[in-house]
């Protein structure tokens, strides 16, 4: 038996190269594997040898001769297959133990050029891998030095690999050399700058880890990765302490997070169910985290909280004095890593780049029965210069900047959405509903029984979508509201203008939707 041996990743391949001479396997190598094996004084024949056809090109010319992959591609089953490769003079080759050119490391350098990334799109690899997986019956091939062991023990227990083993390799190197193509793929639109959306659209994602169920306790989940520098991505976060992440803690994290990352100034956010119960921004994080707990007290227990500066023991004391699921921040002291750890489950995150946006071409994809819905992410806020005062009264600096928080935060709160907020925080949260009136009496609601009656004086009101009718400024006039913020365009606006108008409120236009289905 013979096996061809070529590998960028040279993981285990000593061991497993000798255990397959002591097996009484051939080894035929190939240029840097060759020289390692030939160092480690591993019997090998170079490829070369075996062609009578010299390296050529700077090596891109090697394995590519009928000798390797007529001897790969022998059906041993096949009597006129075995007949040509006496008569040819051509062995066969059992394993091959291949793994391609760093594409992956390469392009995810910072200042990759695209001659370097080309020159490290494997050709001959993927050529063999796929020749020997189509002919698995006879051929094992291995992709993965996980999978060395696996192939030596049942070598060793009935001297060949199963069946059933060998078409489980082969799965493995479509899986492999689908997820290598697709990497080029993906830099090659990258690099052209391309954005259309492309008639086949083919995605990679690599496994972080298995969860113990998804949404719920009969529902299998994993997380996956996407195959780019993504800082400031919850897959890049650091696990400080506590058990492993749910589905439920990441979706929920994730989307406090995005929130998070709209805020410049010191901001937490306490997230659950994917909404965000409480946004605060203050001069200071300890300031901000008060603002954000105080906001809703009930619905952060048992929620996610994020912060965008270092987490102190002052907040980590706070925090630890009730339940909470998730905590994330881009660094903690010690003193508050000590005492937020005094408690098993608590999830603590450290994410250094927390405030790192999205890039602009990332991908939003919902599936759905029979397919996915794609679209380009909602990375705007609103255009400056088409913010439109469209009442008498001009919102004031204060009610100004109170509603561009209130945007902030009503972008991420599930549609229906409306989110009102006084001195940069949130005070009251009507998410999800099916009609904008219950979402802002909701809201209106929360905060005079969470915070206290009146908090809704002087306060602001952000809705993501249009007002269909007056009944929204109506309630927002008797709760005390002064400025509302909120897309325009309903065929019905000026009876909202003129409700405000009525009732002395001030009301701004974006001209920019942010539903969140």
């Amino acid at each position: 038996m013979r096996a061809l041996i070529s590998v960028s990743d040279k993981t285990g391949i000593v061991e497993f190269a000798k255990e397959l001479v002591n097996l009484g396997i051939e080894i035929i190598s190939t240029g840097g594997t060759y020289n390692k094996l030939k160092e480690e004084g591993i019997a090998a024949i170079e490829i070369s040898e075996l062609t009578g056809f010299p390296e050529c090109l700077d090596g891109r010319v090697k394995t590519l001769h009928p000798i390797v992959h007529a001897g790969l591609l022998a059906m041993r089953s096949n009597e006129e297959h075995m007949k040509t490769l006496k008569e040819l003079n051509i062995e066969t080759i059992d394993f091959v133990i291949v793994n391609l050119y760093p594409f992956k490391a390469t392009v995810l350098k910072p200042d990759v050029t695209r001659a370097e990334a080309v020159e490290n799109i494997d050709i001959g690899g993927p050529t063999m891998l796929r020749a020997a997986a189509k002919n698995y019956q006879d051929v094992a091939v291995v992709v993965d030095p996980a999978d060395y062991q696996v192939v030596l023990d049942e070598l060793k227990a009935s001297k060949e690999v199963s069946l059933d083993t060998k078409f489980y390799l082969m799965q493995k190197v479509f899986e492999h050399t689908a997820n290598y193509d697709t990497m080029i793929m993906t830099y090659l639109r990258k690099e052209r700058g391309e954005t259309s959306f492309p008639q086949t659209l083919t995605l990679t994602y690599e496994k972080v880890q298995e969860m113990r169920y998804g949404e719920n306790s009969h529902q299998k989940a994993a997380l996956y990765k996407e195959i780019a520098n993504l800082k400031g991505s919850l897959t890049c976060a650091n696990q400080l302490h506590g058990k492993e992440l749910s589905y439920n803690n990441i979706n929920d994290t994730n989307g406090a997070l995005e929130l998070l990352k709209e805020f410049d100034e010191p901001t937490v956010v306490a997230c659950k169910h994917g909404n965000p119960c409480g946004v605060g921004s203050a001069d200071n994080i300890y300031d901000a985290w008060r603002k954000a707990y105080e906001a809703d007290k009930t619905s952060i227990f048992g929620g996610i909280v994020v912060a965008n500066r270092t987490i102190d023991e002052k907040i980590a004391a706070d925090i630890n004095s009730m339940f909470m699921e998730v905590v994330v921040a881009p660094s903690y002291t010690e003193e508050a890593k000590e005492i937020l750890c005094q408690k098993k489950n608590i999830r603590i995150l450290e994410l250094p780049d927390i405030s790192e946006k999205q890039p602009a071409d990332a991908l939003d994809m919902k599936k759905i029965n029979g397919g996915m819905v794609v679209q380009s992410i909602d990375n705007q806020l609103y255009n400056e210069e088409e913010l439109t005062v469209v009442t008498d009264r001009k919102p004031t600096e204060k009610e100004m900047e109170d509603l561009k928080f209130a945007w902030k935060v009503v972008k991420y709160v599930k549609s229906n959405g409306i989110a009102l907020a006084k001195d940069k925080q949130s005070i009251g949260i009507g998410p999800g509903q099916v009609n904008r009136i219950w979402a802002t009496e909701q809201s209106i609601e929360h905060a005079n029984t969470q915070i206290g009656e009146g908090t809704c004086e002087g306060a602001v009101l952000a809705s993501d979508a249009f007002f269909p009718f007056d009944d929204c400024v109506e309630a927002a006039a008797k709760a005390g509201i002064t400025a509302i913020i909120q897309p325009g365009g309903a065929n019905r606006d000026q009876d909202s203008i003129d409700k405000c108008n009525e009732h002395g409120i001030a009301m701004v236009f974006t001209n920019m939707r942010h539903f969140r289905h």
